[in-house]
């Protein structure tokens, strides 16, 4: 059989990995080194090679663009489109697993999933309804608490209170609000794995037929995966099964977020007879970037041990700028993106990273002052917008009426008359009879037709159920656009001033579009497939795809993610590392494992920024430059000054020295001194004047650095 067209684009690590005999896989894929070409021509090769069928083969992702991108690659591989395959995110796939076998785990068929928004709104009902005060807990903490517990594979009674009195509340908060969800049959994110695993967990022979037919289970970003997604995959591959798990411990910054690097490790445990590929030559970078990385992520103690390279040139230094402050850092950069297009390349080859959001502030204000158009990237998704999720809970509550998450939403969107007091009316009313609010509200209605608050519900009622007779046998995308025609939506943001209004009705527009174009899931109506797209969708896909902007973003933001040109901006001890996490080595290695996926998002040109001075949350700080940037060998960098001049230095065995410095700076050029921090170094030269006076020092450990002197605590040797 010819296995041309599988193997002959692959390296030797990457052939290693795909053609590998039946046993479990643990592949180590630094930055750039071509993780989904392994995954896709791992699938390839199962299926073509192996006669495996698609059927038995599941693979997970951690976003929806990611699976879409990889399925596209197989069926180019293979030549044949490739249905039967699972593939998906873990979320996605737990909702197919549910959507099966709801009736398992006392699910209605018709179960809804609600996203974060929804959660939170039924936390803060929940809340009044067992008169919890705000000023106790915020909403937003009991739903961490929850989603985490639920992460962690815990249900309320699996909770150990250990006599804390406020953990006794959460738990039993925790309880109460899956109560409420389990009666409307309402799936929140968190609750999709957790409920899967236990379908699996508490079925056996349901468990014994998954594992059969997915003989092979392929996980991609490994390392990301919490506590539940490694039980999950645990249960799913049992002991026969063969797991191929790709992932990079260099590149774990998700563990705020529940991501256990650990698993790895624990992998190895699991799985005693796992083999072992690292895949380490890197298609993305220039050696120099590459080796800047490699020389900072070698400061870890945890880690797997790796060296990224590549057949690539070295390419051009590293540039580190020194600003004065935030602005002088901001325009240094505009200056470049400047040079950058001007020699015919493209805004959206860059990228602006920062560590804190907090930073965008005046990397935007510069951006808005030169007119250069810009994007931040991770901004709202297309299923996020409020327009969108208006006219979605209007689809919901028309053919799912008990839903109260979307009856709250929109109830009273348009503005008819129906207030906080009357909401509050019927959430009384479906509390007392534990029934949902749309029941509620056909209960106050029929008692009451006399009352100030019957016209206005009787006619949001009425208009539910001429939407519902007028659409029942209607194709999707005709029914949402009779809905939001219906509705009044559109009306209502025709009255916003300026382009927010008209980006919103376009957008509604794009909604129809979205669901022509929809195909459904097998397993279930194409309008419960479409609303479980629309809460699952990951939105990688941004809006106006087609603009030429600089693309800005955090560090966590920018992993997956690769341009020609990137900027790093506010390289500071205290900003990067962050103040927190600075005496917590854990939490320091992260850091520098954020660092390490920042500088492997170039490809030709890295600038590494940062400011003397930085006025952030209103408050000045001089911090010293990242001690990330001390981690980078010198003779790959290329320090530049002020006013776009690179720095020359004075050799330490330089005899003639000039006095630069007034009588406000006790030093003079030549003078050994030395720093807490970077210990004993000469003073090289010097600039500005009182409280702006700087000196360049060249430290014997730690190589050249800029001081402001009134805050540096320089002494003399």
């Amino acid at each position: 059989m010819d296995v041309t067209s599988i193997i002959d684009p692959l390296n030797e690590p990457q052939r290693k990995a795909v053609t590998a005999s039946s046993k479990p896989m643990l592949i180590i894929a630094g930055a750039g080194s071509g993780k989904t070409r392994v995954l896709t021509h791992r699938i390839a090769w199962l299926i073509k090679i192996e006669n495996l069928s698609p059927h038995n083969l599941m693979a997970v992702t951690f976003t929806n663009k990611a699976a879409k991108e990889m399925k596209d690659r197989i069926e180019n591989l293979l030549e044949i489109p490739v249905n039967d395959l699972w593939i998906g995110t873990f979320h996605g796939i737990a909702h197919r697993f549910l959507r099966r076998h709801a009736e398992n785990v006392n699910l209605d068929k018709n179960f809804q999933i609600i996203d974060s928004d929804d959660q939170l709104r039924i936390i803060k009902r929940l809340m009044k309804n067992l008169n919890i005060d705000t000023d106790q807990f915020a909403p937003k903490e009991l739903q961490y608490f929850i989603n985490k517990k639920k992460d962690e594979g815990l249900r309320p009674n699996e909770i150990d209170g250990k006599n804390d009195s406020e953990l006794t509340q959460q738990i039993a908060f925790y309880r109460s609000y899956q109560d409420i969800c389990d009666k409307g049959s309402l799936v929140d994110f968190a609750e999709l794995l957790l409920r899967t695993h236990e379908l699996l967990a508490h079925n056996p022979d349901l468990l014994s037929h998954y594992q059969r037919k997915f003989k092979h289970l392929l996980i991609d970003e490994f390392q990301d995966t919490n506590v539940i997604q490694y039980a999950f995959m645990r249960l799913l591959v049992g002991q026969q099964g063969l797991p191929f798990v790709v992932g990079d411990d260099d590149q774990s910054i998700y563990r705020w977020r529940g991501a256990k690097m650990e698993h790895i490790d624990q992998y190895q445990k699991d799985y005693p007879n796992t083999e072992i590929v690292k895949l380490e030559q890197n298609y993305r970078s220039t050696a120099n970037i590459l080796n800047a990385a490699n020389a900072v992520i070698n400061n870890n103690e945890i880690r797997m041990p790796k060296e990224l390279w590549t057949e690539d040139s070295s390419g051009e230094l590293i540039k580190i700028f020194s600003a004065f402050n935030e602005r002088e850092e901001a325009a240094f950069i505009m200056g470049k993106i400047e040079d950058w297009v001007n020699d015919g390349n493209k805004r959206s080859e860059i990228a602006l990273i920062y560590r804190s959001n907090a930073q965008s502030r005046v990397l935007e204000e510069a951006l808005i002052n030169k007119s250069v158009p810009y994007k931040i990237y991770g901004g709202l998704r297309f299923f996020e917008r409020l327009e969108i999720k208006d006219a979605l809970a209007y689809l919901r509550l028309v053919y799912f009426q008990n839903d109260d998450a979307s009856f709250e939403r929109i109830v009273n969107k348009p503005t008819r008359g129906i207030g906080a007091k009357g909401l509050d009316t019927i959430r009384n009313i479906a509390k007392d009879k534990q029934t949902s609010l749309w029941e509620a509200a056909n209960d106050i209605c029929k008692a009451d037709k006399t009352g100030k608050s019957y016209s206005k519900l009787s006619a949001f009622i009425s208009l539910i159920n001429k939407m519902k007779r007028e659409t029942d046998t209607l194709e999707i995308s005709e029914k949402i656009d009779h809905i939001i025609n219906l509705s009044g939506l559109v009306e209502l943001y025709e009255k916003e001033k300026g382009e927010k209004g008209y980006t919103r009705i376009e957008n509604l527009s794009e909604l129809v579009s979205a669901a022509k174009g929809f195909e459904g899931d097998e397993d279930m109506s194409i309008l419960d497939s479409f609303l479980a797209h629309a809460a699952l969708e990951a939105g990688d896909e941004q809006a106006n795809e087609w603009e030429d902007c600089v693309q800005l973003m955090t560090m966590h933001s920018a992993k997956g993610l690769e341009y020609p040109l990137v900027f790093m901006c506010g390289m500071e001890d205290g900003l990067f590392p962050h103040q927190r996490s600075m005496a917590n080595p854990k939490n320091l290695e992260e850091e520098r494992r954020l660092c390490y996926v920042g500088i492997t998002r170039a490809k030709k040109l890295l600038y590494l920024t940062y400011a003397e001075q930085r006025r952030l949350h209103g408050i000045d700080n001089f911090s010293p430059s990242s001690r990330f940037l001390d981690e980078i060998p010198k003779e790959l960098t290329d320090e530049i000054r002020s006013n776009y001049q690179k720095t020359t230095y004075i050799t330490q065995n330089t005899k003639n020295y000039k006095t630069r410095f007034t009588s406000e700076v006790p030093f003079q050029l030549g003078q050994r001194v030395i720093h807490k921090k970077f210990g004993e170094g000469t003073i090289m030269t010097y600039e500005g004047e009182s409280t702006h006076a700087r000196v360049q020092v060249n430290f014997d450990n730690f190589g050249s650095k800029w001081l402001v002197v009134s805050y540096a605590n320089l002494d003399l040797i």
